[in-house]
């Protein structure tokens, strides 16, 4: 190894943009039993509830029955939003978009060029080598699968996910059963999935200009309940205790929600045999509904220790850990190197 690369150091200022350009979605209903039913937006309404005290209750309050019968006396009043289907509807309709642009390992930014160089040669090694077609097809069976639907795919009798694409003239159509499509692993000889990955590997490798165009009809049952994404309530003195994202009147999902769904194709981490799920790729992987980081520094498996490795030293881990740390690359991020310890 030459000395020059013994000196290289990560950039201090190092980000790339993401790859997968993923719009908000947009949750409209219709009546499946119906063939001329058409469209409607769901709104998201206000309720005005009083609940009951169940949350866990000081010992010396739960231990004197006295002081419990008065704690519950006290209404729980909340005001919170909800999103539910019409009476005479009984499947949600979820619709985005997603672009698919060219990887090619260049940050957007970017203040070290030796370093660049540096990481680019190690990028364009892995596409070389490797490729982006498994990520592109476990970024496609996510699509195909409706994993980006969360809770509303729980609640679902059945799901149909369309997707549709048009490259030089050429319009390509798909429709996946979602509930068919496994979320716990990525083995499918569904060859629909494949020609879809295909797609967005074209799309990744600057063949051709790729946006996909998804939509999903989930059976709900009439009246039933729906979940968009929650808003983070910042402002404290507001009154109402739980806001649900909507643009225009209508209710909708974040496009990093659906971005964290497309982008769980984490299957490498150690402790997957274990565990049995697919996880976002992040740096840490990072689960913050369980609280837990399953790419332990010490365990040497989070990003920057394969990166800087990969990188710098010229070691290149796994393959399996190579495509994860191109996934990294590919979601974008802010990854340079503090000058402080």
């Amino acid at each position: 190894m030459s000395k020059t690369a013994n000196k290289l150091k990560t950039a201090s200022v190092l980000a790339f943009e993401r790859n997968l350009d993923i719009s908000d979605g947009f949750f409209s209903q219709m009546d499946s039993s119906n063939k001329d039913s058409q469209t409607k937006p769901v709104t998201i309404k206000e309720k005005s509830v009083r609940g009951t005290i169940s949350n866990r209750l000081k010992n010396a309050i739960t231990n004197d029955p006295a002081k419990l019968d008065a704690e519950i006396e006290k209404a729980n009043l909340q005001r919170v939003d909800s999103a539910a289907l019409d009476e005479d509807c009984d499947t949600l309709v979820a619709t985005w978009s997603c672009k698919v642009l060219p990887f090619t390992g260049k940050p957007s930014v970017c203040n070290d060029q030796e370093y660049q160089q540096a990481l680019q040669s190690t990028v364009k090694s892995y596409l070389d080598t490797q490729g982006v077609s498994e990520l592109a097809r476990r970024y496609a069976m996510n699509i195909a699968n409706a994993r980006w639907l969360w809770r509303n795919r729980v609640g679902a009798e059945s799901i149909k996910v369309q997707v549709t694409c048009e490259i030089d003239g050429k319009r390509h159509e798909f429709c996946f059963d979602a509930k068919l499509l496994s979320l716990k692993n990525f083995d499918t000889d569904n060859s629909d999935i494949q020609k879809l990955a295909t797609l967005i590997e074209q799309g990744l490798n600057d063949e051709a200009f790729v946006i996909l165009y998804i939509k999903a009809f989930a059976k709900m049952g009439y009246g039933q309940e729906v979940y968009p994404s929650q808003e983070l309530v910042l402002d404290t003195g507001k009154t109402k205790s739980k806001e649900l994202y909507q643009i225009n009147g209508k209710a909708g999902m974040h496009s990093q929600k659906i971005g964290n769904a497309i982008r769980t194709i984490d299957t490498w981490y150690p402790a997957y045999t274990d565990n049995g799920f697919p996880i976002a790729v992040e740096p840490y992987g990072a689960v913050t509904t369980l609280g837990t980081a399953f790419r332990q520094p010490k365990e040497k498996m989070d990003f920057y220790s394969l990166f800087d490795n990969w990188v710098l030293k010229g070691e290149a881990p796994a393959v399996d850990q190579q495509h994860y740390v191109m996934g990294v690359l590919i979601r974008g991020g802010v990854f340079g190197a503090s000058g402080k310890e």
